[in-house]
């Protein structure tokens, strides 16, 4: 999608999200800017989110994942992001959300 990306990872319990979710921007700024798959210096915005979801849930996500352009058709990034901070009750500002590309 132009506006983000999911990604599903298995993680250890001792593995620290942060560090991941920057080593992969970190990785993929760089590896975007040598390949110059843009006019533009590529870079990812400040923030993410992150959702985890049980063993047995894999089939599901990986469907929707893989669904995710027809997903979109339906609902924009921001609304499927707002819906998932609804439904997993995750208190919020809308202001400390990203910066939506509309």
């Amino acid at each position: 999608m132009p506006d983000h990306i999911h990604i599903l990872i298995g993680m250890r319990p001792s593995c620290c999200l942060s560090d991941l979710v920057r080593e992969i921007k970190k990785a993929s700024n760089e590896f975007v800017d040598q390949k110059r798959f843009s006019e533009f210096r590529f870079q990812w915005q400040e923030g993410y989110g992150a959702f985890s979801y049980s063993h047995s849930a894999l089939d599901d996500v990986i469907k929707y994942i893989q669904n995710q352009k027809e997903q979109h058709r339906k609902r924009t990034f921001k609304q499927e992001y707002k819906e998932f901070l609804t439904k997993y009750q995750i208190e919020h500002k809308d202001e400390y959300l990203f910066q939506w590309i509309e």
